[in-house]
């Protein structure tokens, strides 16, 4: 049979992710295309590729390495990750994204080997416009965007940072159904005040001292400004920003174009849906709990946020709402007057007069024991990527107050973790209800994790075509996720995280008056090969 395309075309199907299938090209494919001779005889199947990858998966010598391997394998053959990935979701998702992907921003430069997203550094803040003109991203419908300087518990990461977007987008297409060339992950370079990256050799990144200030702002005006030109309808998701920032960004942002921060609204609405789930099975209602929130930037004012929004909706009034919020920091309770507060934190600061009876010897803000001990907790959150915050002092506080109850300990990764689930049941004596927010082999732990609530969002904001992102929006996912699961662990398991992402994105899609549950279904991709032309 004739060829009908040459050599070079042959070289960049296979160099292309999204059409490189390796061994599974048809004979009429490599006759069409060119390929004999670039591929060995043999005609494989999807199956088989996926079994002869997690061979080699399995066979490696840690997380670590399996988590280079796949975004190797990202690199060369998009479908065949998907499918690899999306075979076994609750082995995968921790190699993917959370834990593992914390390493994989901290040693980023060390193992970057292919191109994939864009890095818009601030010497290049000129050609922004011309990088992204690029036709290869003309399909793009969900970007995820960092600046790297709040990485997980990890800190500034710098460049380092791209490893986020990138896993948060391959859970866009595992959950969700957003096809990969519809994605893109971008790191807003800035500099990194990280002294150690940028005398690192290895360092890919821009080597300076963060930009900051007006400078900083104009960089990412600039950047938002092309974006929404480029794309009006585009889903923008802010990711591991720093707190001021963070919350900035967001207020600035969300009106502009569909665009919603994470690590405040997604990780608001995660742990509010799990904390409706935990409260239901207590048998109270969310108005009655006395909150403690320990860590309280960015996540932990967004979770008092959504939390008070729940509870009006609910029947209680504001007052009510935020007096049952009791926030925390590594200073102790967070106090009206104490210098450099935020406005989230403002807005929960208590009150000189609200700890009168406690009778605290000092002028220091009560610690965490204290709060949980005079307050009766009976739920405790935290986002403060301590490790060994929660200890047996505090837990046992705890549960002499209440029967059941509920602790959150969701810093990531696991070496912040304010507890191990293990120590928070022997210090319950079994009897609290346990949320976390990386995974732990431990029986009857829920993982408190955000991927629950973002892919389907941002699948319903897409099939709504929706202008904003709202508050609602959030409620509503939170309030899907809280009634998935009816008995064993709070949320559905990992392997269902595609019918939560459809339910979620049915429950935004519909309030924003989008369409139902069959049409947004219908529009999920899938990880199998095509027959047919390939686009080049």
């Amino acid at each position: 049979m004739i060829t009908l395309h040459g050599y070079g075309t042959a070289r960049a199907l296979l160099s292309d992710p999204l059409t490189n299938k390796g061994t599974a090209f048809t004979q009429d494919e490599r006759d069409h295309y060119g390929l004999h001779g670039l591929l060995p005889p043999h005609v494989g199947t999807l199956e088989a590729q996926i079994e002869r990858r997690r061979r080699a998966l399995d066979a490696l010598p840690d997380d670590f390495h399996r988590y280079i391997f796949l975004r190797e394998l990202q690199d060369s053959n998009e479908i065949l990750f998907q499918a690899l990935v999306q075979s076994d979701l609750p082995h995968m998702l921790p190699l993917v994204y959370t834990p593992t992907v914390g390493e994989g921003c901290r040693r980023f430069s060390e193992i970057w080997r292919k191109a994939r997203g864009l890095f818009i550094s601030w010497p290049n803040r000129d050609r922004i416009e011309h990088m992204l003109a690029n036709p290869a991203f003309d399909r793009v419908k969900v970007i995820v965007v960092s600046d790297g300087e709040r990485i997980l518990g990890l800190g500034d990461q710098g460049a380092g940072g791209m490893g986020i977007p990138i896993g948060k987008l391959a859970l866009y297409t595992a959950c969700a159904g957003i096809h990969p060339g519809e994605v893109l992950p971008i790191l807003l370079d800035a500099g990194t005040d990280n002294a150690a990256l940028r005398d690192d050799p290895l360092y890919v990144g821009w080597r300076h001292a963060r930009v900051r200030g007006e400078d900083y702002d104009g960089f990412v005006d600039q950047f938002v400004e092309v974006v929404a030109q480029r794309w009006p309808h585009v889903v923008l998701q802010w990711e591991d920003f720093a707190g001021a920032n963070a919350w900035k960004l967001l207020d600035r942002y969300r009106t502009m174009l569909p665009s919603f921060n994470d690590d405040i609204q997604g990780t608001a609405a995660t742990a509010v849906g799990t904390l409706m789930a935990a409260v239901r099975r207590v048998g109270s209602p969310l108005q009655d709990q006395r909150i403690v929130m320990f860590g309280f930037g960015a996540a932990g004012a967004g979770i008092a946020d959504l939390l008070v929004r729940a509870m009006v909706e609910d029947g209680a009034s504001e007052a009510q709402a935020r007096a049952a919020i009791w926030p925390v920091d590594c200073m102790g309770l967070v106090m009206a007057g104490q210098d450099g507060l935020s406005p989230a934190q403002r807005r929960y600061a208590r009150r000189a007069q609200d700890i009168a009876s406690w009778g605290c010897a000092s002028d220091a803000a009560p610690s965490l024991a204290q709060v949980v001990r005079h307050v009766g907790a009976t739920v405790l959150v935290g986002t403060s990527g301590q490790p060994g915050a929660f200890s047996e002092e505090v837990i046992r506080a705890m549960a002499s107050g209440t029967a059941q109850p509920i602790v959150f300990p969701l810093s990531n990764p696991i070496s912040h973790c304010e507890a191990h689930p293990v120590d928070v049941q022997a210090w319950s004596e079994g009897r609290a209800i346990i949320g976390t927010g990386s995974p732990f082999a431990v029986e009857g732990i829920t993982q408190v994790n955000n991927v629950y609530v973002f892919p389907g969002l941002g699948l319903g904001v897409l099939a709504a075509r929706a202008s904003q992102v709202t508050d609602e929006m959030f409620l509503a996912a939170a309030r899907t996720i809280a009634g998935m699961n009816s008995n064993g662990p709070l949320l559905p398991p990992i392997e269902r995280l595609r019918d939560v992402a459809l339910e979620v994105a049915c429950a935004v899609s519909q309030g924003a008056g989008g369409p139902d549950r069959a049409e947004i279904a219908a529009v999920m991709w899938q990880a199998q090969y095509q027959g047919g032309p390939i686009r080049l």
